[in-house]
């Protein structure tokens, strides 16, 4: 977690308070308080976020793909996955279920991992969205330095629950924390512009065609949304159907959205 350069009060020396009591953090597989990260680490790095149950995940290899790629991508080094998986089951302990996350950032000028583990978390259902004109720089990596978190904020002051980020002419790509698709008379479409390849959505992607559904990627522009039949989020919490975007209603389809509900459902999870 971060905030910017500068940005240090007495009511962030309360936040850090409050997350040092929720979260437990190691770094490297040694425990910190939230407020030695703040000191040291940097806002550059890219990260991976997984739901835990019974010491499992679902798509662990995706997750140190992801992880791989990345850290290529901003250190220019690899990646051992048995380490990585190593130091989460470490972090975890004897805890069996939870919210996980695996970071990696900058410190002294070489990479660091840091674990965090929270209480195992859901999503909501239905979510309500407001567009904005935001696009995530460098949108393929899940890394610390965007302002996507300004505008999830900003939606949520105005009585929604997310932002949906859409780029030039309307071009619709993902949200502040998740990915978004539709359903149409054929089945599932993901927009096709700048995201990130979520985990949950790679799995459906590979799921729904094994169930007869099709899954494709086309441009979607704000403009189009009305000519689909629902729409859904999907991120490491799960599925979620979308009620509202902007000021247009869209049906929440209970036999749509149970299909993608057993269809993650059908996901083997991996052990730790």
């Amino acid at each position: 977690m971060r905030h910017p350069r500068g940005w240090r009060t007495e009511r962030t020396h309360d936040w850090i308070d409050v997350l040092s009591s929720h979260m437990h953090l190691e770094i490297e597989g040694e425990p910190v308080r939230a407020e030695v990260v703040w000191s040291t680490a940097s806002t550059y790095g890219h990260f991976t976020a997984m739901q835990v149950r019974g010491g499992r995940t679902r798509g662990l290899a995706l997750h140190l793909r992801r992880l791989e790629a990345a850290n290529r991508e901003a250190f220019d080094v690899g990646l051992d996955g048995e380490r990585v998986r190593a130091l989460i089951r470490h972090a975890l302990g004897e805890t069996k279920d939870a919210s996980v996350r695996v970071y990696f950032f900058e410190t002294d000028g070489e990479p660091a991992m840091m674990v965090t583990v929270r209480a195992p978390g859901g999503v909501e259902s239905p979510q309500r969205l407001q567009s904005v004109r935001y696009q995530r720089p460098d949108a393929h990596l899940k890394h610390l330095a965007t302002g996507q978190g300004f505008y999830s904020r900003l939606a949520r002051r105005n009585g929604f629950d997310d932002a949906l980020l859409t780029g030039v002419d309307g071009m619709v790509a993902e949200t502040a924390n998740a990915n978004v698709g539709l359903f149409d008379e054929s089945g599932v479409v993901w927009p096709d512009a700048p995201q990130l390849d979520g985990i949950t959505m790679q799995l459906l992607e590979r799921k729904l065609p094994e169930r007869g559904v099709s899954s494709r990627r086309i441009p979607v522009r704000l403009r189009d949304i009305p000519s689909f039949e629902g729409a859904f989020l999907s991120n490491a919490r799960g599925v979620a159907a979308v009620s509202l975007i902007d000021d247009i209603p869209l049906p929440v389809r209970a036999e749509r959205m149970k299909l993608l509900s057993d269809a993650y459902a059908s996901v083997s999870w991996d052990a730790l």
